[in-house]
């Protein structure tokens, strides 16, 4: 069975920091590309990071590059986004996605994890 599994959300503080890992069963993650997206309420899923295969070419959202990092263990056959300095804007539903490379034809998701950012 195919599963993606967020964990490591919860409640920080504005310039605290949270690490977000997604573990991977039911197939390697090696040939797959990396991603976090993220939905705040009343608003659309958006990409906050995603990580080649290889782990050799990342790209962030203009909101979190400096800030956010995205990593990947492909022994551990898990994923993480390292989150320092977050913001109140930063809160949301955090989802992990696995893309096939080198065409996304095959797409896995999680089911998400919260992150709230607040004082």
């Amino acid at each position: 069975q195919v599963q993606l599994v967020e964990s490591g959300g919860g409640l920080v503080q504005p310039g605290g920091s949270l690490r977000l890992s997604c573990a991977a069963s039911g197939f390697r993650i090696n040939r797959y590309a990396m991603s976090w997206y993220r939905q705040a309420p009343g608003k659309e899923r958006e990409l906050v990071a995603r990580v080649t295969s290889a782990g050799g070419s990342t790209r962030y959202a203009d909101s979190v590059k400096g800030r956010f990092t995205i990593s990947r263990d492909n022994a551990k056959n898990t994923a993480y986004l390292q989150m320092n300095s977050p913001k109140p804007e930063d809160t949301a539903v955090y989802y992990c996605k696995a893309s096939a490379e080198p065409v996304s034809t095959i797409n896995y998701w999680g089911q998400g994890t919260q992150v709230t950012v607040s004082s």
